[in-house]
């Protein structure tokens, strides 16, 4: 039984906070201190196929990263789909129940559970947030992404909601301009309402990127050249549709772009190719002149045709920013280092009683 065992259910108010890359940067740091960690998701967020697939994905990346087998790493209880939900309205429901099972079955000093998309999520089956965190009982680090908009509020309910279970706030992804607030105003204003922020990761253009490959499975693209090099990293995204003086102006002031132009612009191409591009899009159906595919191998600068107009595509490319799983390699090296400066292990160590 893990009735005496320590849970720290890791929390979002929002989807693509950072709440698996947290996760895994602080296990790591456990791990190191020797403890043995156990890692369960309770509500699979699968409104779609090809969601429930990367489920699957990242439990298997969890996984392999944090080196857990057999009774330390339990599949979704309850997978949110449509289904699911229909079949649940107006039935009692058994899933605290099962969740209290689902943790019992878990073998770890500490048991990680990791959140929804929000707070809220699974309150039909009696698994929110805070519901999950007075039943079994668990301990809750809120981890948020800045916006001094919305973080203010969003705090301030937490709280309400989760009262002593809330042990402490990451706040993730602060912009230099962010800092001083930070320091100076929020976290004295959240101190005096009881709430603890544990640490304030800075803003970091990789963890906002996007691979390739990605790209390249999301557009449905097709890849013309240079397929050894899909694991590069996009940090921004630029569409090439004026003249080339212009545009050579505009792409000398991109780092690592993704180029959107169509197929037909030969001008544009070679300009990207020039500058700071990890790849190019091409839309519409003319095949990339035979200097442009020699141009990007000597390069080793990836190009992908499409089949959607420029403006789906950017669409689609803007959507991926920060929205991706953590499956890159260098996006987990990246997040781990983030954690260990910026995050006091010892402190959370001490409030779990580890």
């Amino acid at each position: 039984m893990t009735t005496n065992r320590r849970k720290l259910l890791v929390a979002s108010t929002e989807a693509y906070t950072g709440k698996t890359a947290t996760i895994i940067g602080i296990a790591k740091q456990l791990q190191q201190r020797g403890v043995k960690l156990a890692y369960g998701k309770p509500i699979g967020t699968c409104f779609q196929e090809n969601d429930r697939v990367e489920d699957e994905q990242d439990l298997q990346f969890i996984s392999q990263l944090l080196n857990l087998r057999g009774n330390s790493l339990k599949p979704p209880l309850l997978l949110l789909d449509e289904k699911t939900i229909i079949s649940c309205l107006g039935q009692e429901n058994q899933y605290q129940f099962q969740l209290q099972q689902y943790c019992d079955s878990l073998e770890g000093d500490l048991i990680l559970l990791e959140g929804a998309n929000n707070l809220f999520q699974g309150q039909l089956f009696h698994l929110s947030i805070p519901e999950m965190a007075h039943a079994l009982p668990a301990q809750v680090l809120l981890v948020v992404r800045y916006n001094l908009t919305t973080n203010v509020d969003q705090i301030l309910l937490a709280k309400q909601l989760l009262q002593d279970k809330l042990i402490g706030v990451l706040v993730n992804s602060v912009p230099p301009e962010g800092v001083e607030i930070m320091e100076d105003k929020l976290k004295p204003f959240y101190h005096s309402r009881g709430i603890e922020v544990l640490a304030c990761l800075p803003k970091n253009r990789l963890l906002h990127s996007v691979s390739v490959r990605e790209l390249v499975r999301q557009l449905k693209a097709k890849v013309l050249c240079c397929e050894h090099r899909l694991d590069l990293m996009v940090e921004s995204l630029t569409v090439g549709a004026m003249n080339v003086n212009a545009a050579l102006e505009y792409f000398r002031r991109g780092r690592n772009m993704a180029v959107i132009t169509g197929s037909d612009r030969t001008d544009l191409q070679l300009a990207a190719l020039e500058s700071s591009t990890t790849c190019l899009i091409l839309t519409g159906h003319v095949p990339p002149q035979p200097l442009i595919l020699s141009r990007a191998e000597d390069l080793e600068v990836p190009i992908l045709m499409v089949d959607y107009d420029t403006l789906t595509t950017v669409e689609i490319v803007n959507r991926a920013f920060g929205k991706v799983r953590l499956h890159e390699p260098v996006k987990v090296e990246c997040m781990q280092q983030l954690i260990q400066e910026h995050f006091p292990i010892d402190v959370l160590m001490e409030k779990l009683n580890l």
